[in-house]
């Protein structure tokens, strides 16, 4: 009977140990976040990479470091997010409330109900949605009134791996205070869109020795804003964008382009199609235009201007965006964050199509 019992303990242990060698076979490593990815002091700048290893198993993109600095906050984490569905950021938000952070959260009524934001509203975060036809299509964070996070990227699964987006991260006291302004406009006032504050005026200063501007739409002008800065090109405009639909930017982009301004661009190849894009007139007039490789979104509004210029944010290049939509947008006057910004252009136009 001895005998029979160390035996089955034997095979228990060897049992035991097979089993833990074939989960450590097959778990999925973690992967680390893949090479789209540049810092400095004051940024860090993130691209999604919907051909990468992360792509398939939904780990290790934008949104894990994102994630990492929710986790790291101290005192508060103000979210202004279209939609919510990745699970990172889910439990980074629950985790910093239950660790007594103030955490609040503006997001679009489209997408309120969705079982992340529900998790989000259980949990006893509160949720203020704009309850109004056009998109709250904010894109951004602020975290203990330090830093901003915003960009291209919805905090979904589909932004953060499957289509291509630009996630920047800037600290900033001064920025984030004009980003919390806005968030509170929205999450305390209950002023979206066409209720937003009128006239608000434009923004500069500096980070990291970068001049910075911050704008929000529809209460500042920022097509106004960006067809003056397209006007003061002296030698190329690229244009990595969604669509182009606002015609007052398509023009000053011909204006240039007829001036002897080098001009190329990248667009996503469905919305490019769609009724109202301004994107036919800039190939018919004989531009340097491809079309993005992602059977996904190629989701950027970026422009950049004369390799010095980095324009970017939740902003469509669109009439809704103008005048309905609150959007966000960045302009900064910076070298090095533009030759990164343009590595990505170069290299979703090397997997593109004309």
């Amino acid at each position: 009977m001895n005998r029979l019992r160390a035996s089955r303990s034997i095979v228990l242990m060897l049992l035991l140990y097979i089993v833990s060698l074939a989960i450590q076979f097959l778990a999925p490593s973690e992967p680390t976040v893949e090479p789209q990815f540049f810092a400095a002091t004051w940024y860090n700048l993130y691209f999604t990479n919907p051909e990468g290893a992360s792509a398939s198993t939904l780990r290790g993109g934008p949104d894990a470091k994102l994630a990492v600095a929710m986790d790291a906050a101290a005192e508060s984490i103000d979210v202004a997010a279209q939609e919510i569905d990745l699970w990172s950021i889910r439990d980074a938000l629950i985790g910093a409330h239950e660790r007594g952070l103030v955490v609040r959260v503006v997001t679009e009524s489209d997408y309120v109900s969705n079982p992340e934001m529900q998790a989000l509203a259980l949990a006893g975060i509160p949720l203020r949605e704009d309850e109004r036809p056009p998109l709250m299509h904010n894109k951004f964070v602020v975290i203990d009134g330090q830093e901003v996070w915003t960009g291209s990227m919805n905090l979904t699964v589909n932004g953060a791996y499957r289509n291509n987006n630009n996630l920047l991260r800037v600290e900033s006291a001064t920025l984030a205070q004009q980003y919390t302004e806005e968030f509170e406009e929205m999450f305390i006032e209950d002023r979206f869109g066409a209720l937003s504050w009128p006239d608000v005026p434009q923004s500069t200063f500096e980070a990291g020795g970068t001049q910075i501007e911050a704008l929000f739409s529809p209460d500042m002008r920022v097509g106004d804003r960006i067809t003056a800065l397209l006007q003061g090109a002296e030698k190329t405009i690229h244009v990595m964008a969604f669509n182009l639909t606002l015609d007052s930017i398509a023009d000053t982009i011909l204006r240039r382009a007829g001036e002897g301004i080098e001009v190329q661009g990248l667009f996503d190849a469905d919305q490019s199609r769609n009724q109202g894009s301004d994107v036919a007139r800039l190939e018919e007039f004989g531009l340097d235009i491809m079309f993005d490789g992602n059977p996904r979104k190629m989701h950027h509004k970026v422009i950049i201007v004369d390799g010095s210029i980095v324009i970017t944010g939740s902003y469509n290049f669109s009439r809704n965006a103008e005048e309905k939509n609150d959007e966000n947008v960045l302009i900064l006057y910076s070298p090095e964050l533009a030759e990164q910004y343009l590595i990505e252009f170069s290299r979703l136009r090397e997997i593109g199509t004309h």
